[in-house]
């Protein structure tokens, strides 16, 4: 049986929702929800290989450890506060993007809890960061990093999936995550203590958890750190400012994705893989342990053997 979690708000955020879904046309609430995906985990993997195949392989893995950590962050505040979903509790506030669009919006071991918002979270982690750690890009990020966390958590309170006070303290945790982050980096130059020192933070949520997106998270960040001394040993693969061979990186990456999550699926059935079971859950830290680091470790191998590269050293 599911948890269907704790109601708790305030009257005025229930008013400025149903103010703003009744005086903004869905039209324009349509343009506005795109903005949510900018703060969505998909996306953010993206913009980490992006950067981390083809950018700056260093700011890659300063930004990339950044997110994971982010991505941990939020699914361990929300098994704590359980906060049911705005739209749940009061009808006359709409869902109009849902975070699972294929399961019934009132399914909340799918739809997931309110408190903090992920997606604010994750935006405040993300773009803070590609200002805090690049110099090239600082000024560019500087000022789009608050528009675009600003837009992301407006669209959430919009959309009707989270109170104002979720994307608050979304935006909050999102920037105590990536300070927080950028401390451990600087002070622990040991890579073995950084290690112990985030798996165990993060990992405090493998006691209490029984969200699956924790145990995702866990897994990348677990497979992103693991990839680090292995890419370093063994592949030590350059980054490139050839434009299609950036565009065959990110598309090949992104197909080895999608294919190698869904081969380690394979071997066990969708009811167990959607039963929520902690079994399920150990599963799905595992594969997407997996999958990260055959992306940020195994699959640069085959850079080196770019006909783009080739060209470049002649």
């Amino acid at each position: 049986m599911v948890f269907e979690g704790y109601t708790f708000q305030f009257s005025w955020e229930i008013a400025l929702m149903e103010w703003l879904q009744a005086n903004i046309p869905e039209s324009v609430i349509s343009v506005i929800s795109v903005f949510s995906a900018f703060g969505e985990e998909l996306v953010m993997i993206a913009i980490m290989g992006f950067i981390y195949w083809c950018y700056n392989k260093e700011l890659g893995r300063k930004v990339g450890v950044t997110i994971c950590v982010g991505l941990c962050a939020a699914p361990m505040i929300k098994n704590i506060f359980f906060r049911r979903r705005p739209y749940f509790d009061n009808p006359s506030i709409k869902c109009l993007r849902p975070v699972d669009s294929g399961s019934d919006l009132y399914n909340i071991s799918t739809q997931g809890y309110s408190f903090p918002s992920g997606h604010s979270t994750n935006a405040a982690v993300m773009y803070p960061a590609l200002a805090f750690h690049s110099k090239e890009l600082r000024k560019v990020f500087s000022i789009l990093a608050p528009i675009l966390c600003f837009l992301v958590g407006f669209s959430r309170v919009v959309v009707g999936c989270h109170y104002p006070t979720d994307v608050l303290c979304g935006w909050a945790l999102g920037l105590v995550v990536m300070f927080g982050v950028s401390l451990i980096l600087g002070r622990i130059l040991d890579k073995r203590v950084r290690f112990v020192v985030l798996a165990i933070i993060c990992g405090i949520g493998m006691f209490y958890c029984k969200t699956s997106d924790y145990f995702a998270s866990y897994g990348l960040l677990i497979g992103f750190l693991l990839s680090e001394p292995f890419e370093e040993k063994f592949v030590k693969f350059e980054a490139t400012n050839n434009p299609l061979e950036i565009i065959l990186r990110v598309i090949l990456g992104g197909a080895i994705y999608l294919v190698l999550n869904t081969l380690l699926k394979m071997p066990f059935s969708k009811e167990f893989l959607d039963s929520g079971s902690y079994a399920a859950n150990l599963l799905r830290f595992v594969r997407y342990g997996i999958v990260i680091f055959f992306l940020t470790a195994i699959y640069p191998m085959i850079f080196k053997y770019s006909p783009f590269r080739k060209k470049e050293g002649k």
